[in-house]
């Protein structure tokens, strides 16, 4: 795929990184700043998708912009990343044996266009003792990730199944960014 524009990655998340670079585009990454907290009353898909625009906008270069943010979301309840080790347990907890959606809100944009959009995944979670959570989170793998854990990493035995895209569970639903990347 090629594109005219330079293509700019709006994230810090070193999976999307290798998700985005296995679509064969280059493409360099800005870091943006934004606040990450859940308005009044906001569904959790409004609000990844806002998330995704808000982290585009953010990013202020001439190119096409990719920007995502994923959630975790149990009961209608957005699982953010865990605050400490007790957290990551009691999250992982409540999915074991359950199950909960993966939505990743995109936003691809450039000077004259913005689209935004949300892909949502089903995953559940086999039975987890309380030894297996614990020995994962000792692992730290848990701690910077929404939900408290990474489906392609040490949390990969513990999905017994997912409906859906695999990588919009990693945190890039690359069939449909690529999709909205050749409409541009």
């Amino acid at each position: 795929m090629e594109t005219n524009d330079p293509l700019i990655l709006a994230s810090a998340s070193p999976r999307r990184r290798e998700l985005l670079a296995s679509l064969g585009v280059n493409f360099r990454v800005v870091v943006p700043e934004i606040d990450e907290t859940p308005l009044p009353d906001e569904k959790p898909r409004a609000f990844a998708e806002r998330l995704a625009e808000e982290k585009a906008c953010a990013v202020e270069v001439r190119g096409l912009v990719i920007a995502a943010d994923t959630i975790v979301v149990q009961n209608n309840t957005i699982l953010g990343k865990p605050t400490d080790a007790a957290h990551a347990e009691e999250m992982l907890g409540s999915l074991s044996g359950n199950m909960h959606m993966v939505i990743t809100g995109v936003c691809v944009k450039n000077t004259t266009r913005t689209v935004v959009f949300s892909v949502v995944t089903e995953v559940v979670f086999r039975i987890i003792n309380r030894l297996e959570i614990e020995a994962y989170v000792a692992s730290g793998d848990p701690m910077d990730k929404a939900g408290a854990y990474a489906i392609q990493g040490g949390a990969a035995h513990m999905v017994r199944s997912i409906k859906g895209s695999y990588t919009n569970v990693v945190g890039l639903p690359l069939c449909e960014l690529h999709e909205a990347l050749l409409s541009f």
